[in-house]
């Protein structure tokens, strides 16, 4: 893997915050995404930050076998009214702040790979706080570490370091085996 995190962090199923600096959270995107594919694991990307078409669009500019990539875009409903996809790997939530259909969308997809070497990637929790409060998102992540921990899967969620308040900082640290402080490279 890389410096970031090993092949055997991934196998024991860790749960990972990486913080950034706000201008290199696409770049950090793409290099897990990346990583991840080349260990053999299938991704699902929750992406409150790009919509699916541009980190597809992405991942393929930069190498990224998208075949082993899963999509919950929580984005395009609040840009746009996104067309019905005909690519199973993606399901779309109308908002960031509709937590619910996020949570069906991330038990449906895991459902839907079933069996298989796999990581969760949120990206990001920082573009979360534009729709919720500290406390809901401390909540649902709170939330979604604990549903990857009982299903055995590897978890890594994206912030930015200076856009998170202190109090949801620490909470999101106390949920997480190991943090990746990315923000001063």
């Amino acid at each position: 893997m890389s410096d970031y995190f090993s092949t055997d962090d991934l196998e024991q199923k860790k749960i990972f915050l990486v913080l950034t600096s706000a201008g290199k959270v696409r770049e950090r995107n793409i290099e897990i995404v990346k990583e991840i594919a080349a260990d053999g694991y299938k991704s699902v990307i929750i992406t409150t930050n790009f919509p699916y078409s541009v980190l597809k669009k992405l991942y393929q500019q930069n190498g990224v076998d998208i075949e082993g990539v899963y999509f919950i875009d929580a984005v395009t409903g609040t840009a746009a009214n996104p067309e019905p996809s005909h690519d199973a790997r993606v399901r779309y939530v109308n908002s960031p702040a509709n937590l619910t259909d996020m949570a069906i969308a991330v038990t449906e997809t895991l459902k839907q790979i079933q069996g298989k070497k796999v990581c969760i990637l949120f990206d990001s929790v920082s573009t979360m706080m534009i729709y919720l409060s500290s406390a809901n998102i401390s909540k649902f992540v709170h939330f979604v570490v604990n549903k990857l921990r009982l299903m055995d899967i590897s978890g890594i969620f994206i912030a930015v370091e200076k856009g998170l308040d202190p109090h949801l900082l620490t909470q999101l640290t106390t949920f997480v085996d190991q943090i990746v402080d990315l923000s001063e490279e």
